[in-house]
């Protein structure tokens, strides 16, 4: 048996459609999936041409948590102790950075020169952390 690809990682969210305005609107991402499975909203996007490659946005509660559980994922998400964080690349980290700021996005770290490449940090409107980097060539 062997794997072959990650097809998605999941985070948590307190409002969908908040999400949805965040990570399409501002971030320029694409909706995958919207969908009403009965018990929960199946939310994915993914960065354009990606399609293979979805980010769940997930809504903590059933069925994958009982109901105390789920309050106690909102209260740490909501003071920001909880949330995930995802990495991005981008071909031109400043320009990125400009257009985010333009947007509104909450910036966490400046764009920064390290030894693997330029990148700065952000927030979502849930705590999540999100990097995006301009990644040096290898070698």
């Amino acid at each position: 048996m062997t794997m072959n690809a990650i097809s998605r990682s999941q985070i948590y969210v307190l409002d969908q459609d908040e999400a949805l305005d965040f990570y399409v609107g501002k971030l320029g991402m694409e909706v995958n999936t919207d969908a009403d499975l009965g018990f929960m909203r199946w939310l994915t996007v993914n960065l354009p041409g990606d399609p293979e490659r979805e980010i769940l946005l997930e809504k903590p509660g059933p069925p994958a948590l009982d109901p105390a559980t789920a309050e106690q994922v909102r209260e740490l998400l909501t003071k920001g102790a909880l949330g995930g964080y995802l990495f991005m690349t981008t071909d031109d980290a400043q320009k990125t950075y400009e257009d985010l700021v333009g947007k509104g996005v909450e910036i966490t770290d400046e764009p920064t020169e390290r030894p693997y490449g330029i990148d700065f940090g952000i927030r979502d409107p849930f705590g999540n952390k999100i990097r995006i980097g301009q990644m040096f060539p290898r070698g």
